[in-house]
């Protein structure tokens, strides 16, 4: 060829975005394009429906590792030291190569942080070939004292060590409420600690982590703003301990969480590495922020009690979110974590998450691979801003721990976690297996309760605590109290469902009724097609239950929903349900009888605790 081909892009005429325009509200047809087509996250930042690339200026810089995977960090929980090294011993025959120990501390089960029972735990493990990570709260100190122990005795050298000892006094602070000691002599002694580490170059000392805030309900931005204020105070901690930033920021590790909403997760990671870039930069070290090491973790607050089997789905997109935003290292929790003790096919179940997506799935051999996907750039950069802005709040408290003691940062996380309670009651934002085709029969599933805690003793500093909240909590409560009231009585609380027309007609209404009720723990009685208001009184009155529900189509409602609804009330019915809002019979239909409408965006909740009121179900 003598000539450089044309691209193809030439046979066609630019894209406008005026004409994209006037296709979408073509089919919109008269509708809202901002209700209809734009959302926003909980931090008020819009996602569009089309990305370009001139709604990001310059393509957002972020780095991650250079190995074709990640760390699979395997957290291990287990108190018995023989236990938990007959699995870690099975996890890293499995794939597993980073560990992850939870240690018994105030408010946490788990190994115990001496010598003896870390060098049980880690029995017939290769310590020069393995990276270990603590999750001790205000026993690191002294579970780090036990492995630089063991790593004597077994002669690992300085440069061999992989390790995360991860004393985070904030973390703690804000997750349990109380520190030992004052927040500022806790930071000074993290320092100290963080020097004392400074000959092994490849163990952190210090972490800044955002998960504490994440499982407390805080929006992304939050989350990242809350890693970046308590990364700014251990840095000044460090300077003022002699410590440089360069070799400060060498000795602190990073973690946020990852949850199930993949694009979101995504673009908070890459953000994290941009606006952990700028503190460097701002401190002098730009260079410090090719070494940081990011580790994601499935996310607490998105795990379910019931129908636990929906938890591995929503680890697996944890788990995707977290290697497509560049973490260095991610844990999977085991799909029955909300429930108690993992099992072995609990744990299996964990690390083959990360073997299929790493193996299977290639997902770690391109590095930044949502990098030029406009909507993710432009996500990653609002976040970015975002952070920054609310970085700038919390410094403007003083500090982190400042703006924990007064109670700024717990009073902003309940305002966003609040609001997303009232999204999830009203099924805005649905939980599949939860709020949205809940399982009412047994899953089958049993396991060991967690161990009890120990208690949590104020120290020298007590600060308004960030408890976890999980989002399927509300309805779990439900459905606990259905299952007492099972075990009490012999049978679920029931509701009739009067099914009214033809199957064609109720079917629909039908169906999501029986999801609706099986939220709450409620199983629905449905009657035959019925198609008069004297064969619903019946069959209602044949049903032993207290509650009613009528389910057809608008159409049907017209004809039948009046006398129906009398008829069931004549009947004995306490409450009389509607499943739909009809507006042009609401006034006439609730004289009738109805006491409340149901329909998708109702107080789901709200409802579901009422029918307990009236079926006698107790906690």
């Amino acid at each position: 060829m003598t000539h450089d081909p044309e691209p193809l892009s030439a046979e066609f005429a630019a894209a406008a975005r005026e004409a994209w325009l006037s296709l979408v509200n073509k089919a919109l047809k008269g509708g809202s394009f901002e209700e209809r087509l734009v959302s926003h996250t909980a931090d008020g930042l819009r996602i569009e429906p089309l990305g370009t690339r001139a709604d990001v200026p310059s393509v957002t810089v972020t780095t991650r590792h250079s190995a074709p995977g990640w760390d699979i960090r395997q957290r291990h929980a287990e108190p018995d030291p023989e236990l938990c090294n007959r699995a870690i011993r099975e996890d890293l025959e499995g794939g597993v190569n980073s560990l992850l120990l939870q240690i018994e501390a105030p408010g946490q089960s788990g190994l115990g942080y001496g010598p003896e029972p870390l060098s049980v735990a880690l029995r017939g493990v290769r310590l020069q070939a393995l990276a270990i990570a603590f999750d001790a709260r205000e026993n690191t100190m002294d579970a780090a004292g036990s492995l630089l122990e063991i790593w004597r005795e077994s002669g690992v050298e300085e440069a061999n060590r992989h390790a995360a000892f991860n004393l985070d006094p904030l973390g703690v602070l804000a997750k349990t409420g109380t520190l030992y000691y004052p927040a500022d002599r806790a930071c000074a002694i993290a320092a100290k600690f963080a020097a004392d580490a400074q000959a092994m170059p490849n163990v952190k000392a210090l972490l800044a982590d955002g998960r504490p805030y994440h499982e407390a309900g805080a929006s992304e931005a939050q989350e990242l703003a809350a890693m970046l204020a308590t990364l700014l105070a251990y840095l000044r901690a460090c300077e003022t301990c002699g410590l440089a930033p360069r070799t400060a920021f060498d000795k602190i590790a990073f973690a946020l969480a990852s949850d199930a909403d993949l694009f979101l997760s995504i673009a908070k990671l890459r953000a994290a590495r941009s606006l952990l870039a700028r503190v460097a930069e701002a401190c002098g070290s730009f260079e410090a922020a090719e070494g940081l090491h990011l580790t994601a973790s499935s996310s607490e607050r998105m795990m379910a009690k019931h129908d636990p089997w929906v938890n591995m789905l929503r680890t697996t997109v944890a788990c995707a979110a977290a290697a497509f935003g560049g973490a260095d290292a991610i844990s999977v929790l085991p799909f029955t974590w909300a429930l108690g003790k993992p099992d072995r096919f609990a744990l299996r179940i964990a690390r083959n998450t990360h073997l299929v997506l790493q193996e299977e799935s290639a997902l770690g051999r391109v590095a930044d691979p949502a990098r030029g996907a406009w909507f993710i750039e432009k996500l990653t950069a609002d976040l970015a801003q975002k952070a920054w802005e609310l970085l700038q709040a919390i410094e403007g408290q003083g500090g982190m721990a400042p703006a924990l003691a007064s109670g700024f940062l717990q009073e902003e996380i309940g305002k966003v976690a609040e609001a997303r309670g009232r999204r999830i009651a009203h099924s805005e934002l649905e939980l599949t297996g939860v709020s949205a085709f809940p399982l009412l029969a047994s899953d089958g599933v049993s396991v060991t309760p967690h161990p009890a805690v120990s208690a949590i003793v104020r120290g020298g500093t007590a600060v308004i605590p960030l408890p976890l909240r999980r989002l399927a909590e509300p309805f779990e409560r439900l459905r606990d109290a259905a299952d007492s009231h099972l075990a009490r009585v012999g049978r679920r609380p029931q509701a009739f469902l009067a099914a009214l027309g033809e199957t064609a007609a109720h079917s629909a209404r039908v169906t999501w009724m029986k999801n609706f009720l099986a939220a709450g723990g409620i199983e629905a009685v449905v009657s035959a097609p019925l198609h008069t208001s004297a064969d619903a009184g019946k069959a209602f009155a044949d049903s032993d239950t207290c509650v009613a529900s009528i389910c057809s189509s608008d159409a049907v409602y017209a004809e039948l929903a009046e006398a129906t609804a009398g008829m069931l009330k004549t009947a004995g019915a306490k409450r009389v349900l509607l499943a739909g809002r009809p507006k042009a019979q609401k006034e006439t239909l609730r004289a009738a009888g109805v006491d409340e409408f149901v329909f998708a965006g109702c107080n789901a909740i709200g409802t579901l605790s009422g029918l307990h009121e009236v079926l006698d179900v107790r906690p």
